[in-house]
């Protein structure tokens, strides 16, 4: 997907410009989709302010990210920086015809309630936001394009400028050698001024990034070294919450000290890099595993405090195995294991494996597949049955998805969610499943069914804005189905406060809510005091524990009871044994849906299973 098709995908899913631009242009720096979308919000301020465009907020930070701009040392990077800053800026007043202010460029100022409901109504972002958009990429990529061709050619100027060195290094070691073996003195002075001519190369050797010296030190070490290599690449666990505690500048000097204290523990055969925020690379020469761990405790034990704050790391490292290899390889394979590193709960410290490899791919595959997935309606719904117990009947049913794609079969939700859920994708997909439920509960009723109704699920991408709200509205009013037979499944969270208003609201609205996963979190007692749901789901692993003791099952009891006295409805999840229906019947669970009873399956298949069900009531 090119830049601007991306652009174009989060514009239409609301996105602001901000965000827009630096998502679309996250995947070339090696960020997901959910921080850069933090970040570019961070950075939006002036165009919620009705004051600069945020496409130029967006742009500064991309061209800041593939240009290195930030350079305590090294003045000159931050006069280039400097350069390109206006360059960008001027390049985008002209095409815009002068405007670069976001009041001017949609001619409503966006602080006001009143100019925000003109700007919706009259569709302005839609109809000017893309044009300021695909300008700011049409900039970015030429400047991008011309920074590449320039560093190729300064590598092929500073190759030539070495090898210009060797030679002269070499001619001066001859006459050196004539001289001595004549016994005559050598009148030649050897400076630098020899070099005369060449300081336009000498320039263009101090505006090369720090990156472009780190990988040309490493490639020689890696090539001539007769040790074993290992690439180190950490990161400070947290780092945006220190960040937004303490602000940037902490977070700055943070970045500083740890770059000092690398410098007091490596040797000269050993490089480091700052790659990117609070990414560190060390490209080290080690005796054995355990030399290499301990060089690792040594790293961790000098930086994990500044100014009282505990740090914690997160390290991913790549023993060279193939010297031939890329170095951008050994980079990318030391990336998975830290980047695998940082959910670990036993240990800070990874080595890569392959499976971290097979991951990377699967994960690319999914975010470069999910725009032709959504256009194909390669996603499918599925029904899982809800039963009664008591009366064995469908009470109902619950919607989800599935990938059925044509080459690879299906892939398993466990895979794609997570994914989609930090890219942003699950809003284009939940809209599809909540207007397939619609659809089914629309044929049942038709069919004279009217008592099935299909909860969908609702994540909290969607509780953090209005747009679902929306999205449910116009499914129920198309549809013409009543608004009780499609429930709401929102997944229990550790408390927030947003989404409880959230929910509140769509309550309000005559929403069925029902909390998923009870018993999987931390603070379920809280949030049913603070939200309003009308039916908890008990987590299937939440019932497997309570299942292997008496005292389990007599927890198990009480929750039942609990939910009777505060009016709630109760249904059981991950229903698959016969002596679970049994123990959920003895203590007054009748609502149940599991493998048990019905594993999940295409909508026509549970609809004939519907109509046989009720056929068989009468």
């Amino acid at each position: 997907m090119t830049h601007k098709e991306r652009a174009d995908l989060f514009l239409r899913e609301q996105y602001h410009c901000s965000q827009v631009i630096f998502g679309a242009f996250a995947e070339d720096f090696d960020i997901d989709l959910k921080t850069a979308f933090k970040l570019s919000t961070c950075f939006g301020a002036g165009m919620r302010q009705g004051e600069v465009c945020g496409c130029i907020s967006a742009a500064l930070m991309v061209l800041g990210m593939a240009f290195g701009f930030y350079d305590a040392q090294n003045r000159e990077l931050e006069l280039y920086a400097n350069k390109k800053t206006r360059e960008f800026i001027e390049k985008f007043r002209e095409r815009m015809d002068g405007d670069i202010l976001c009041r001017d460029i949609l001619a409503q100022d966006i602080r006001t309630v009143e100019d925000q409901e003109i700007i919706k109504q009259a569709g302005l972002i839609l109809k000017k936001c893309p044009r300021a958009i695909h300008h700011s990429i049409e900039i970015l990529e030429e400047m991008l394009a011309e920074h590449a061709q320039e560093m190729k050619k300064n590598e092929a100027l500073i190759a030539e400028y070495e090898s210009e060195m060797q030679e002269l290094q070499k001619e001066r070691q001859e006459k050196e050698a004539l001289a001595k073996s004549s016994g005559e003195k050598n009148t030649d002075k050897w400076d630098l001024n020899i070099l005369a001519g060449h300081d336009e190369l000498q320039d263009i050797m101090k505006r090369n990034s720090r990156k472009h010296r780190f990988r040309r030190n490493v490639g020689e070490l890696v090539y001539y070294s007769t040790k074993p290599i290992a690439f180190i690449q950490f990161d400070i666990r947290r780092f945006k919450i220190i960040n937004d505690l303490y602000g940037e500048r902490f977070g700055d000097e943070m970045l500083c000290f740890i770059i000092e204290k690398l410098k007091g523990l490596c040797n000269d055969r050993q490089y480091y890099l700052n790659l990117r925020s609070d990414v560190f690379m060390i490209v080290t020469e080690y005796e054995s595993n355990e030399d290499l761990q301990s060089f690792i405790k040594k790293v961790d034990d000098s930086i994990s405090s500044f100014r009282d704050i505990s740090l914690q790391f997160s390290y991913g490292v790549y023993t060279v195995e193939d010297k031939n290899m890329e170095l951008r390889q050994m980079e990318d394979r030391a990336a998975m294991a830290r980047k695998a590193a940082k959910d670990n709960v036993i240990t800070n410290i990874l080595y890569y494996k392959e499976q971290f490899k097979e991951l990377l791919y699967s994960r690319k595959f999914i975010e470069e597949s999910m725009q032709s997935a959504i256009e194909e309606r390669q996603f499918k719904m599925y029904l899982q049955p809800k039963y009664s117990i008591a009366k064995n009947q469908i009470v109902g049913a619950e919607a989800l998805v599935r990938w059925i794609h044509p080459e690879r079969g299906v892939i398993s939700p466990n895979e794609f969610i997570p994914i989609i859920e930090e890219n942003g994708y699950i809003r284009e997909v939940d809209y599809f499943i909540w207007r397939e439920a619609a659809e089914f509960i629309r044929r049942a009723e038709e069919s004279g069914i009217t008592d099935c109704p299909i909860s969908v699920n609702v994540s909290r991408v969607h509780l953090q804005d209005n747009a679902c709200k929306k999205e449910l509205e116009e499914i129920i009013g198309q549809s013409g189905i009543n608004k009780e037979l499609l429930e709401l499944e929102i997944t229990e969270t550790l408390d927030d406060q947003e989404i409880s208003r959230k929910a509140y609201e769509l309550k309000e609205e005559g929403f069925k809510l029902l909390m998923d996963d009870f018993g999987s979190g931390y603070s379920s007692l809280n949030i049913l005091l603070e939200t309003p749901f009308d039916v908890i789901k008990l987590d299937k692993k939440f019932i497997e524990n309570m299942m292997v003791s008496e005292k389990g099952k007599l927890i198990l009891e009480q929750v039942v009871m609990m939910a009777n006295r505060l009016g709630l409805g109760l249904l059981a999840e991950g229903v698959e044994t016969k002596e679970q229906v049994e123990v959920l019947r003895k203590i007054g669970c009748d609502l149940v849906q599991g493998y048990y009873y019905a594993k999940p399956m295409p909508a026509d298949e549970f609809f004939e299973l519907l109509q046989k069900n009720r056929i068989s009531e009468k």
